[in-house]
């Protein structure tokens, strides 16, 4: 029961790598409150569950502040698709809207209740795609990434000595419900998804498990030492 004690906010928890953080986190102990835009994905999950739209700050500092998390886990995001020529003004300005500044304003919220308490662990999920490995047609989502990196690192620094641990989880592809999505979306799925398993050195893409069981060590107590970090997993990719 390594988190045994802890609250934990989770965004996204509704399916993919947010519930499979969310049902670990019940697992180890966590008070959970776990919250997705389809609040009707939560069921079944333990702790307290509704809906909730990131993008909506008053919405979201009320609920996480409401929650006085130890651990927030940011896995809300979107995958946008294409080549520089193919996107346009709304894409981006969505994309950095769900993907980086719900990030930013759940860190402004649950700060200072952490400081308070003595402390607390944010994990944000960023990717392997963008600041750490190019993907093809993921312009837009690549630069919306490398921005998650680089504004956990800058947190994590700036409240280093107030006990707050700030890192984020870079995956490559992992097995969800949204991929699949994508995947059909291409045309041929079967050839999609062996392209999509032959890119990674591993030969196949990640479970959405793999990654909670990373979250789950960030959250807790056991990465004491553990600050400012892009954890990259990934079955390889990064190393080719």
């Amino acid at each position: 029961m390594r988190l045994k004690g802890k609250r934990a906010f989770i965004t996204a928890a509704g399916q993919g790598i947010g519930r499979a953080i969310a049902e670990s986190y019940a697992r180890e102990g966590a008070e959970v409150t776990a919250t997705d835009l389809n609040g009707d994905l939560l069921q079944g999950l333990q702790g307290t569950t509704f809906a909730l739209d990131v993008t909506d700050k008053a919405s979201l500092t009320r609920a996480i502040e409401a929650a006085a998390p130890d651990i927030l886990v940011n896995c809300a995001g979107f995958v946008h698709a294409g080549a520089l020529l193919d996107a346009t003004d709304d894409d981006f300005d969505f994309a950095m809207t769900l993907n980086v500044r719900s990030q930013f304003h759940s860190m402004q919220a649950a700060l200072p209740g952490m400081i308070q308490r003595g402390g607390g662990s944010i994990v944000n999920i960023a990717s392997i795609a963008g600041s750490i490995v190019a993907a093809p047609n993921r312009c837009i989502y690549g630069a919306s990434k490398a921005a998650v990196i680089g504004l956990t690192k800058s947190v994590a620094l700036d409240y280093v000595t107030k006990g707050i641990r700030v890192n984020c989880i870079c995956p490559g592809t992992v097995d969800s419900p949204s991929l699949h999505d994508r995947l059909r979306a291409m045309g041929d799925y079967e050839e999609a998804l062996k392209a999509f398993n032959a890119r990674q050195p591993m030969g196949r893409i990640g479970t959405p498990q793999e990654i909670a069981h990373l979250a789950v060590y960030l959250g807790s107590d056991e990465s004491a030492f553990t600050t400012g970090q892009a954890h990259v997993i990934d079955g390889g990719w990064a190393t080719g």
